[in-house]
């Protein structure tokens, strides 16, 4: 009987691996996929020599993140100059640089506000943070959070209101639109503000050679605490598992009520039944010919390029989304990984790796639309187009079970969604023994492992008692190490 079984092995379940192994713990992680990283991992989607995110790519949270910074696993983090850019008709783009001065200079009369808003908060990032994605409210960091929500307890619009300038009002609606709300709802604001400090204090990095090194670091650090990982295993109930004493689901809410849904008491199944989901993506990757020839050339220093023109067009885009409508100009949320790491594309060629939002579980192609947006800020861009692969959100929803309709948070991030997430008391327990520890839990979506580590100490001052489930009759081989790529 194991102490510990983990239904999935993304960034999450690994993180709770991890953590139950520290505790010493016995723990198996078992995952659907060949291969482990769930949300982080590399693919060849187009072209042989050309290494694609099929998901997260740009990974400020991860850096920023306690669990990761306490873990230490060695990943190499490559820096683009830039963090990001928001590029503007004319040939304009603001960059976020490292440094706020720089951004700052960039803002005309208000780079003075810019410097009062992220300042404070860059000075003491790693506090922030940890205050952020705690699961309940801190009490001895009540002040500093007080001071954050201050500024940032407003919609991207809100915080727009401080700057006069297009340039300053376009750096927070592309930001602001990472919260996949439309930008006058909260808490994007606290997204767009979060977003900015992190940018300075850690910048907006991407693993050298893939996202899947996130994963390999992560598998690697299980094997070597004493875990084991099994692959190819399609968990659907708890039947399938070996005995354990606490079983973690690292999936979305849904999945876990059909994996363990007569081990739920009712009040619990109908919260996780409640959980509402958020808008989904429609993502393209590209082999290019070439670097994207933005015509705003401090855009072509940045990993990040948010594409969408003013801020009054990426709200439209944004809220057209909400409406269930299919935008004509969206917003695109682009990353340019070869322009810092060359190892990702054969010599002289590039990725380009993007999504815009959709209505959840759209089966709408938005490649050409994106490709329109892109053009009209990089002329030319099209006719480096080499090979392409499209995922509709309802195409992204089929290949991860957590990804509901598209929905890459595993549920609706706003301020119901964000603090009932799934539920305001103990939103790990699920049940006696069981515990979820996907991004359906708080502190909710991105790369950071933080879900999982909080699922874990849950499941560590549990008595939870040995599982009646019996051992499966599925053999499996538990594969020595792993390798995304």
């Amino acid at each position: 009987m194991y102490d510990a079984v983990v239904v999935g092995g993304g960034p999450n379940g690994l993180a709770a691996a991890l953590t139950l192994l520290e505790a010493g713990a016995s723990v198996a992680v078992f995952e659907r996929d060949d291969v482990v990283g769930g949300g982080a991992r590399s693919s060849l989607l187009t072209l042989p020599g050309f290494v694609h995110d099929p998901w997260s790519a740009i990974h400020p949270m991860t850096v920023a993140s306690p669990f990761f910074r306490r873990a230490d696993l060695g990943i190499d983090w490559a820096q683009p100059d830039a963090p990001f850019a928001h590029v503007l008709d004319g040939g304009r783009a603001v960059t976020v640089e490292r440094s706020i001065g720089d951004t700052a200079s960039q803002l005309g009369g208000d780079g003075s506000s810019y410097r009062r808003l992220v300042r404070p908060f860059v000075r003491d990032w790693e506090r922030l943070v940890e205050g952020l994605l705690a699961p309940a409210l801190p009490a001895h960091e009540i002040r500093r959070l007080a001071a954050f929500g201050l500024r940032g307890a407003r919609s991207p619009q809100g915080l727009a209101r401080r700057f006069g300038g297009e340039e300053a009002r376009a750096l927070i609606a592309g930001i602001g639109a990472h919260a996949m709300l439309p930008l006058e709802r909260l808490p994007g604001g606290a997204v767009a503000l979060l977003f900015a400090v992190l940018g300075h204090a850690v910048g907006w990095p991407a693993p050298r050679g893939g996202a899947g090194r996130i994963a390999d670091a992560l598998g690697e650090a299980v094997f070597d605490s004493g875990g084991e990982i099994f692959t190819g295993v399609n968990v659907t109930s708890l039947a399938d598992l070996p005995p354990a004493r606490r079983v973690l689901l690292d999936t979305s809410a849904r999945a876990a009520l059909d994996i363990a849904g007569d081990r739920i008491p009712g009040w619990r199944a109908r919260r996780l039944r409640r959980q509402r989901l958020g808008p989904g993506v429609c993502k393209v990757d590209w082999a290019l010919d070439g670097p994207v020839p933005w015509t705003a050339a401090t855009a072509r220093r940045a990993g990040t390029i948010h594409v969408g023109g003013t801020f009054e067009e990426v709200a439209d885009s944004e809220r057209r989304v909400w409406r269930g409508e299919h935008p004509e100009r969206p917003f695109v949320l682009a990353a340019q990984h070869t322009v810092f790491d060359s190892s990702r594309a054969p010599d002289g060629q590039h990725t380009l790796w993007a999504y815009c939002h959709v209505p959840n579980g759209s089966d709408v192609d938005m490649a050409e639309r994106m490709e329109a947006q892109i053009e009209r800020f990089a002329p030319g861009f099209k006719d480096l187009v080499l090979g392409r692969h499209v995922m509709t959100a309802r195409d992204v929803g089929a290949r991860s079970p957590n990804y509901v309709g598209g929905d890459i948070n595993s549920g609706l991030q706003d301020l119901r969604g964000h603090f009932l997430r799934p539920g305001l008391v103990d939103p790990y327990k699920i049940g006696d023994g069981l515990f979820l520890c996907s991004s359906a839990t708080p502190p909710g979506g991105g790369v950071h492992g933080m879900c999982g580590y909080h699922a874990a100490r849950r499941a560590l001052r549990s008595g939870a008692p040995p599982s009646s489930s019996p051992p499966s009759s599925r053999s499996v081989d538990q594969e020595e190490r792993i390798s995304l790529l």
